[in-house]
């Protein structure tokens, strides 16, 4: 066998593996870019829950209007950061969650707006968003794990930054949302 096909063996099979590398890259970014998507879906689907939530609440509530414009103020400006970086919405969701537990503990004052059937509903219902924003941050997180993992194992890492490959960011909580709700009256 000559010099020449063996050559161009080692060639042929270095231009399969760089076509095989890409496409497997690709298809693992689009996979991130989904996964980001239903995070942004599950949120919208809380922005919306959000100004009913509070309509009802201000029925029963209304001196507490300080909680209520938080809660408002905090969905506003994660609905306008929707649009931003990764990090970026999960700084502007941690402020609308921390809000939010604030009004679910302010409830707890109001024996009345507790037994509201429209309050418990939309309150089930955001509970129920709030799990599938769980899952969808989890999924998103572990499609992120799965593409920077990827491009970082040796040979992929070599090619996958010359071919526009970059590290995406995790969706991470702060860790002040994992206390307890503080409610002073």
């Amino acid at each position: 066998m000559s010099p020449y096909w063996i050559l161009l063996g080692l060639i042929a099979v270095v231009v399969i593996y760089v076509i095989v590398l890409y496409n497997r890259l690709v298809t693992m970014r689009n996979r991130v870019d989904n996964a980001w998507s239903q995070v942004t879906v599950q949120l919208k689907r809380r922005w919306d829950l959000i100004p009913n939530l509070v309509s009802t609440v201000k029925g029963y509530a209304e001196h507490e209007s300080k909680t209520l414009e938080a809660v408002i103020e905090a969905r506003n400006a994660a609905s306008q950061v929707a649009s931003g970086t990764v990090q970026q919405t999960a700084d502007a969701e941690n402020v609308l969650s921390g809000a939010l537990r604030q009004l679910f503990a302010l409830s707890e004052s109001y024996p009345d707006l507790k037994a509201n059937q429209n309050f418990a509903s939309l309150q089930t219902e955001l509970s129920e968003t709030e799990n599938k924003i769980s899952y969808s941050r989890q999924f998103y997180n572990d499609t992120v794990m799965t593409f920077n993992t990827a491009i970082e194992l040796f040979p992929a890492s070599l090619l996958a930054s010359q071919m526009g490959f970059k590290a995406r960011t995790y969706f991470e909580i702060d860790q002040e949302q994992t206390e307890p709700v503080k409610v002073e009256f």
